[in-house]
């Protein structure tokens, strides 16, 4: 039984190819502390700058998990929604995210099989307006 209030996400007979979402993040210094917080990660490429400096990335980079975190959560309170389920996902980080950069990220519904209650969507993230920064496909159970 739901909360009163609770609102339930699209049902899978709720959901159209080519149906489409786009958000836009911008990553914080207290986003970031906050994860490395939750998940006591202390790769030095993420918060420190005069270790960066000395690699090819020459500053922080975002963790990919942290970014995925944010792809996840969209799924979870928008497209399907509450009560929706990732069974799958294949992501690809084509080029890193820094500290501070703003990403747009689009969620587009590719397929649907009514018979296995799946949905494929496309995720596509850009920053800089024209940098593709990732892409891939999310398996979602919406509810049922």
């Amino acid at each position: 039984m739901l909360r009163k209030g609770m609102k339930i996400g699209k049902k899978i007979n709720e959901l159209v190819v080519g149906e489409r979402l786009q958000i836009t993040e911008k990553i914080e210094d207290k986003d970031l502390l906050l994860y490395l917080g939750l998940t006591n990660d202390s790769n030095p490429l993420y918060i420190q700058h005069d270790y960066a400096a000395e690699t090819s990335y020459k500053k922080p980079i975002v963790p990919v998990i942290m970014l995925n975190g944010i792809i996840t959560s969209a799924i979870s309170k928008h497209m399907p929604g509450p009560g929706s389920h990732i069974r799958e996902q294949h992501l690809t980080y084509l080029e890193p995210v820094y500290h501070y950069e703003t990403i747009e990220i689009l969620f587009e519904v590719q397929q649907i099989d009514l018979n296995l209650n799946i949905v494929d969507i496309y995720v596509s993230a850009i920053k800089d307006k024209n940098v593709q920064v990732i892409e891939g496909i999310i398996k979602v159970l919406p509810p049922n």
